[in-house]
């Protein structure tokens, strides 16, 4: 499980609402690219400010490597700029944390 009380409280909503187990959690962009390839997981939560590679990079190469996998943001940050970058990147969804 996570130590990130945002991310876990987010994981613990969903596998209360839906039959999803949480996997693993990676330490940094890079990280988040490389387990999502051998891993091939069904959702990827991220977010866009990651440490080592931002999480709008990751989802560009994420999306190549894992096609299948769907990528959803969770984020501070709101500009219609930073939102339509993660969807150009691969995202298939993103929730802004104030409203999540």
């Amino acid at each position: 499980m996570t130590s990130n009380p945002f991310l876990r409280s987010i994981c613990s909503a969903l596998q209360d609402k839906l039959e999803l187990r949480t996997n693993v959690e990676a330490s940094g962009g890079q990280d988040a690219i490389e387990l999502a390839q051998a891993l091939q997981p069904d959702l990827i939560l991220t977010d866009i400010g990651l440490p080592k590679l931002d999480g709008i990079e990751a989802a560009r190469r994420i999306s190549e490597l894992a096609p299948k996998s769907k990528i959803l943001f969770f984020s501070q940050e709101s500009s219609a700029d930073i939102v339509q970058a993660a969807f150009s990147a691969g995202a298939s969804g993103y929730v802004v944390k104030m409203d999540a």
